[in-house]
């Protein structure tokens, strides 16, 4: 036994890539052939997420590549759109308890920009140890993400990493076919000055009191400035997110929405980051990318549709020991 999954890492990975490829080539396709609008059609309204004519068009072909897999090793798929709980055991009939392991995904992490062709999503996915619903994103072993382009893109990248054992990067040429191993470098600055750092706020709700903890945040970090000393993206995407941690772009990232709704009185809200969002930032910290929740603490919601993840993303652990303390005491009231 591996890493507590019954084959070898290699049979994951392998199959994890087939998969991934075979959605964002197909998507990418896809996407040259149709006009913008038609993409962006709600499709429908669920408790986790509005959901669009691009994301219903690669559900069907996610489902349907899953059952090729689920031959060989049943499985649980968790995702979006595919049953009430987001939980489908593959293949269908199988008991859940009796899976071999479980395959979170989000095939298209990021579907706003996209389908409007304005910038990248991701295609992330991780795969865990049958843990039944006790099993979280701290049980995750293998994790995969991958770039899916705007029509005006040549180059997608493609990451992974298996636990204990290091990332990887490759960059793929959409128009050859070529591929070449690409490094991932995290940001070693030991300050946010004169660097990317969001607050993430992509919605009208709760973006008020987001925006105020952000400026106390600013102020006491940096004192007053006339020249902006940092700078802002406001990325619609977590894994998009994780990437520019990744690649050196951004130095903190600090998604706080699940705070400031509970501030609002909504303990719940579908506007948040959920696991699958975020299956893949096991890539980012064997990368050295300090992810963490919203109280310092390792990320440990469970492995479904609807929880609500709140988390901070520092580039480096200087950054981290740096700034964390004031964050957490302004999020929190600590002294």
């Amino acid at each position: 036994m591996s890493l507590l999954l019954s084959r070898e890492v290699s049979f994951y990975l392998n199959r994890l890539r087939q998969l991934h490829l075979r959605l964002r080539d197909h998507l990418y396709r896809h996407m040259r052939s149709q006009d913008p609008a038609a993409l962006a059609q709600v499709s429908h309204d669920s408790d986790g997420d509005t959901q669009y004519a691009i994301d219903a068009h690669i559900e069907t072909l996610l489902i349907d590549l899953c059952r090729e897999w689920a031959q060989e090793s049943p499985f649980v798929l968790i995702a979006e759109g595919i049953s009430e709980d987001g939980w489908y055991p593959l293949p269908e009939g199988t008991p859940a308890r009796e899976a071999e392991f479980l395959l979170i995904v989000d095939p298209i992490d990021g579907t706003r920009p996209l389908m409007y062709d304005k910038r990248s999503a991701w295609l992330l996915s991780a795969i865990a140890p049958n843990f039944g619903h006790e099993t979280t994103l701290e049980h995750v072993i293998v994790a995969m993400q991958t770039e899916l382009p705007t029509t005006r893109q040549y180059l997608s990248y493609h990451l992974w990493a298996v636990r204990g054992q290091g990332a990887h990067a490759e960059r793929h040429n959409m128009l050859t076919g070529a591929i070449e191993p690409a490094r991932l470098a995290p940001s070693r600055a030991s300050t946010l000055e004169h660097g990317f750092a969001s607050f993430i706020k992509l919605f009208p709700e709760g973006k008020r009191q987001i925006a105020a903890l952000e400026s106390e945040f600013w102020a006491r970090a940096l004192g007053n400035s006339v020249n902006p000393r940092v700078f802002e993206d406001q990325y619609a995407s977590t894994g998009g997110q994780l990437f520019e941690l990744m690649s050196g772009r951004d130095r903190l990232i600090a998604d706080v929405r699940p705070w400031a709704f509970a501030r609002l009185g909504a303990l719940v809200s579908p506007l948040t980051c959920h696991p699958y969002d975020i299956c893949t930032a096991l890539i980012a910290q064997e990368l050295g990318v300090q992810v963490t929740d919203l109280h310092g603490e390792p990320l440990r919601a469970p492995l479904d549709i609807r929880a609500p993840v709140g988390w901070i993303g520092y580039a480096n652990a200087t950054l981290r020991q740096r700034y964390e303390t004031l964050l957490l005491e302004l999020l929190w009231g600590l002294a």
